[in-house]
Parts: C-alpha cells; structure tokens; sequence
C-alpha cells in the first residue's frame, strides 16, 4: 500500500509557472507506474501525464510540450513541472499510483490549480 500527498498548487496568472509534488509514503516508490490526473469543474477525471518506473513518459495533447513529469525515486515523489499556464488548465490536480506488481491503484487527495489574471 502507498499514500500519497500533493503539494504546490496555487493560483498563477496565464503564461506562468507551477511545479507540483506528489510524496509517496508506504511501499516502495519504484515498482509503481505514477500519474497526473486532472479534474475541472463539472467535468470527468482525465489524464495529464503518466511515468513508468524505468521513466517512460506519455501526455495528454491538452498539455504536451508545456507539462513535464518526472521521479526521484531516492526521494520518492513524483513532480509536474507546469509551463505556459492556461485557464483552461484551471483544475484539482490528482497524483496516482499503480502497481505494477498487482494493478491496484491509489489516488492522493489532490491539489487545486487555477489560472486566472
């Protein structure tokens, strides 16, 4: 079992910058596949980027080139490093863990992110 714990959400104006942290806890960091999900209101959960334990990556079209994931797996935290900020990036940002080992996934509490001027 993992728990996990965003941190570095704020509010940014448009154009700017925000790096998130997700801190693992629990397990062993390195056997889990990691996640950015992102919710805005009223709409459903969905994808931003994901990192696998050997750091293959995949984003969303939504933020590719502006949104960079990664791990320290010494650390054990999972990073979003946010460029070019758009409002329509305004949403509560979820980090997620899976197993590799047996496929079951945990989620953080999530972390609010809004873009405005």
């Amino acid at each position: 079992q993992v728990q996990l714990v965003e941190s570095g959400g704020g509010l940014v104006q448009p154009g700017g910058s925000l790096r998130l942290s997700c801190a693992a806890s629990g397990s062993r960091f390195n056997i889990y596949t990691m996640a950015w999900y992102r919710q805005a209101p009223g709409s459903q959960r969905e994808l931003a980027a994901a990192i696998t334990p050997g750091r293959n990556t995949n984003y969303a079209d939504s933020v590719k080139g502006r949104f960079t994931i990664s791990r320290d797996n010494a650390k054990n935290t999972l990073y979003l490093q946010m460029n070019s900020l758009k409002p329509e990036d305004t949403a509560v940002y979820y980090c997620k863990a899976v197993s590799t080992r047996t496929a079951i996934d945990y989620w953080g509490q999530g972390t609010q992110v809004t873009v405005s001027s």
